[in-house]
């Protein structure tokens, strides 16, 4: 975390470090939940995006859409996902799919490093090459070589 000395929401312009230069038209903002105010914000800004962020209770909503109108779209959403059981049973389905074509294709990729990797020890080539063509350890090469 930020020190404490600093304040909740900071932003980098230009560099990180001497090394790494930005562009004009770039900003990185750090902003930190914990150190929020314990009063809600009576204006519009970044503070009511970091308010309905950080969970704040349903009953402030409404001061926090009248702030930041942007605001409703995502409570809308939010909302709805919430209560209708059949759309977050979809949205976890769909999440679920997501993550097991992501777990297949990885497995798939490492089935065809593998199938070359044998392929080049049936054409005896040198096991610096396998390595360096399949990006295998020199320890895998050798299980699959068995």
């Amino acid at each position: 975390m930020i020190p404490e000395s600093i304040s909740r929401s900071n932003a980098m312009q230009r560099s990180f470090s001497k090394a790494i230069k930005l562009i004009d038209d770039m900003e990185i903002r750090f902003s930190e939940l914990p150190k929020l105010d314990d009063t809600l914000p009576s204006q519009g800004g970044l503070e009511n995006w970091l308010w309905f962020l950080s969970g704040v209770e349903f009953e402030h909503w409404e001061a926090l859409k009248t702030n930041e109108p942007k605001l409703d779209k995502a409570m809308d959403t939010l909302q709805y996902l919430s209560q209708d059981s059949k759309a977050r049973r979809l949205y976890e389905a769909r999440q679920c799919y997501l993550h097991d074509e992501a777990s297949m294709r990885h497995a798939g990729m490492q089935e065809g490093v593998e199938k070359v990797a044998r392929n080049l020890l049936r054409l005896n080539l040198d096991m610096d090459t396998i390595i360096q063509a399949t990006g295998l350890t020199e320890q895998e090469v050798l299980a699959l070589k068995e």
